[in-house]
């Protein structure tokens, strides 16, 4: 049988204190981010959400629009989760969120290794190489749909 996914926006101070959990184990702990850091003041302004596997917390993201412009952050799924769709559904949910707050521009930090899981999600670079709490990043842009076509148009596919 496969596993149940799930990915539901957070309105419980429980399943908020599930998705830093997920947070500091994945980016503090695994990937030496300062604690400080990682815990910031828009997690007040932020919508939270929180994927489930067969009921457990494995993976959360966060959305925080200001002046029609969302920046998807925070994307974490727990290490023997990832591959199973967490990810992809969480980011899903979280473009969503970004679109019913009305923001007109999406935008997020992907750290290098995960540049092509986004960039398979309609995002594309923007910019140069950047340091972010001690990792390298690329700024990604969610592309418009008709300026993807545009482009596989140009790009001859």
């Amino acid at each position: 049988m496969a596993p149940s996914l799930t990915v539901k926006k957070i309105l419980s101070r429980e399943d908020l204190e599930k998705a830093f959990s997920i947070r500091v184990r994945v980016f503090v702990l695994e990937q030496g981010v300062p604690r400080e850091i990682e815990l910031d003041e828009d997690d007040r302004i932020a919508s939270h959400f929180l994927a489930r596997i067969d009921g457990r917390a494995v993976g959360t993201a966060r959305v925080v629009v200001r002046q029609r412009q969302a920046k998807i952050g925070r994307m974490a799924v727990l290490g023997r989760y990832r591959g199973k769709g967490a990810g992809k559904e969480l980011l899903r949910r979280a473009i969503t969120e970004a679109r019913k707050k009305g923001a007109k521009r999406i935008f997020l930090h992907a750290q290098l290794p995960v540049v092509g899981f986004y960039q398979k999600m309609g995002f594309h670079c923007v910019g140069p190489v950047f340091w972010e709490a001690g990792i390298r990043h690329r700024k990604m842009v969610l592309v418009a749909e008709v300026e993807r076509k545009r482009r596989l148009r140009a790009a001859g596919l």
